[in-house]
């Protein structure tokens, strides 16, 4: 039977690949495409902090590299008290491929999820419109 939520079932799976030995925070992120298709990604961190990936641009580089470009819905999940946010970067990231009214849930393993929209998640966000100079 299939799961009643499958972004998840991904983050759930992905997060335990996370490469986490400085911080143990282990994120998982999963992203549903307009097509319908899952991609996930894990944190990956450096010992060279800066150097890290989060959860979120993995799982953007996995839909971009399979060929697509649109995020219809986003999940990030991590073992927090609360539910975690992306980051700032992060919430630029998937605003690149997301539109103002995609669901972004975040949750801990608990299952508290606090759900917003990306235009609410990045209000005034940096778009390609504030490149137009005529």
């Amino acid at each position: 039977m299939p799961s009643p939520n499958p972004l998840l079932d991904a983050a759930l799976a992905v997060r335990k690949n996370a490469y986490v030995p400085y911080s143990n925070f282990a994120v998982g992120a999963a992203i549903r495409t307009v097509a319908g298709t899952i991609y996930s990604g894990c944190n990956v961190e450096n010992v060279a902090y800066p150097q890290g990936t989060c959860a979120e641009a993995g799982a953007i580089a996995a839909m971009i590299a399979a060929g697509e470009t649109q995020i219809a819905e986003v999940l990030v999940l991590a073992d927090s008290s609360r539910p975690v946010t992306p980051c700032g970067g992060c919430r630029q990231k998937l605003k690149e491929f997301s539109g103002p009214e995609v669901k972004v849930t975040m949750t801990n393993l608990e299952g508290n999820d606090l759900v917003m929209t990306m235009g609410e998640l990045l209000p005034g966000a940096f778009d390609a419109d504030q490149m137009d100079r005529t």
